[in-house]
C-alpha cells in the first residue's frame, strides 16, 4: 500500500509509492516502452490494460473495452496512489502519514500510436479535454479525494515511459503545496484590491503584448513574467473561472485550440522538445472562488533542476519570457 508522509518542517506532502519500486534497486531501472503491436494502449489491445473508466466514439451498440474509441480513460497499471482503502491518518512520533490512497487513470488521447497531440485536429484534442472533465466530475463524488491533477509527461526526458499518446490524472487527498500556495497567493491579492490577480494578467498581458503568444475569443496564451524554465507558456481563459470542470463544452473547444497552437509553435520552435503540461484548478467541492482562476501551464524539458535550484528554491531561466514569445509568434500554424 503507498504511503503518504508529510514533511513536519515546510508541510509538503510525499508519496512514497511502494507499488512502483519494490526494491532499492529498482528506482534505477527505466521500464521498456512496448513497441509495435505489443503497446497496451493500441486498439486491439484493450485486454492488456485495466477496465476503462471513460470512452468517446465507440458506438453505443459495441462491446466495452473493444476497439473503435477515440478517447479511452483507464486506470494505471502502475499507480502512485491505490483507490481501495480507508486513508487512516496517524502520527508516527512527531511526523503524519497516512494511507496512500486515490485515484490514477492513463487518457489515452487518440487511438493512433504514432499520432502526438499537437498534430491532431482541434475537434479531437477537444474530445480529450471533455474527458478531463468527465473525470472530474465523476471522481469528485468520491468523499477522500481532495485534489485533482491533470497532467501530461510527453517524451521521455519529460518522465514518459510510452510513446503513445496520453496523458494522466491523479486524484489526491490533499491540496498540492505548490496549488494551495498559488491559491493562498491569489486570495492575498484579491483581500487588497478585489480583483483576481489572473484576471489582472490577462488584462496586463493582453495589453503589453511582449509576452503574448496567441489568443482566440475565451483564452490567452503568454510567457509568465517570471518563468521557471525556457519557454513555460501559459494558457488562462479570459473571463473568471476557477475550475476546469466548470468551463462548457464550447469553451473547451476553444482552450483545445490554443493547447494546440501552443504545442504545435513549440514543436516547430524548438525541434519537438519533450514537455509536460499541467492543469491546475480549484481544490474539489470548494465554492467557486472570485480570487482563483484556472490554468494550463506547459514546460518544455529543456534544462535539468541541479544543486542551486534544489538547495535555494530559486531557478535560473537564460531565456527572458519576451524572447521566448516573440520566437512562437513567428512559428505559423
Amino acid at each position: 500500500m503507498p504511503e503518504l508522509r508529510r514533511d513536519p518542517i515546510v508541510g509538503r506532502w510525499v508519496i512514497i509509492a511502494t507499488e512502483r519500486a519494490r526494491r532499492p534497486q529498482d528506482v534505477s531501472r527505466v521500464r521498456e516502452a512496448p513497441r509495435g503491436g505489443l503497446c497496451p494502449f493500441c486498439p486491439g489491445q484493450e485486454d492488456k490494460t485495466p477496465p476503462e473508466v471513460y470512452v468517446s466514439g465507440r458506438p453505443p451498440s459495441a462491446a466495452a473495452n473493444g476497439p473503435g474509441w477515440k478517447v479511452r480513460v483507464v486506470p494505471n497499471r502502475y499507480p502512485a496512489l491505490m483507490i481501495e482503502g480507508d486513508l487512516d491518518r496517524e502520527p508516527v512520533g512527531i511526523y503524519d502519514r497516512m494511507n496512500g490512497v486515490g485515484a490514477h487513470e492513463v487518457v489515452i488521447e487518440s487511438p493512433d500510436h504514432a499520432a502526438e497531440l499537437a498534430g491532431l485536429p482541434e475537434t479531437e484534442i477537444a474530445e480529450v479535454l471533455f474527458a478531463f472533465k468527465a473525470r472530474i466530475l465523476d471522481l469528485r463524488n468520491d468523499l477522500r479525494f481532495r485534489y485533482i491533477l491533470l497532467f501530461k509527461n510527453k517524451g521521455a526526458n519529460a518522465g514518459a515511459t510510452l510513446e503513445h499518446p496520453h496523458s494522466q490524472l491523479i486524484a489526491l487527498p490533499v491540496t498540492p503545496r505548490q496549488v494551495a500556495e498559488e491559491i493562498e497567493g491569489a486570495r492575498g491579492h484579491f483581500a487588497h484590491r478585489e480583483r483576481c490577480i489572473f484576471c489582472d494578467i490577462v488584462l496586463q498581458e493582453r495589453k503589453d503584448r511582449s509576452r503574448l503568444v496567441f489568443e482566440n475569443e475565451e483564452f490567452v496564451v503568454f510567457a509568465p513574467f517570471a518563468p521557471r524554465s525556457p519557454f513555460e507558456t501559459w494558457i488562462v481563459p479570459k473571463r473568471h473561472e476557477s475550475n476546469f470542470e466548470a468551463e462548457p463544452k464550447e469553451r473547451l473547444g476553444l482552450c483545445a485550440a490554443a493547447l494546440r497552437s501552443t504545442l504545435k509553435r513549440l514543436a516547430v520552435a524548438l525541434g519537438d522538445p519533450a514537455y509536460n503540461f499541467i492543469i491546475h484548478s480549484n481544490p474539489l467541492r470548494d465554492p467557486p472562488s472570485p480570487s482563483y482562476h484556472w490554468h494550463i501551464e506547459v514546460m518544455p524539458a529543456l534544462t535539468h533542476v541541479a544543486g542551486f535550484e534544489w538547495g535555494s528554491g530559486f531557478h535560473i531561466n537564460p531565456v527572458p519570457p519576451e524572447e521566448a514569445a516573440e520566437f512562437l509568434r513567428l512559428v505559423a500554424t
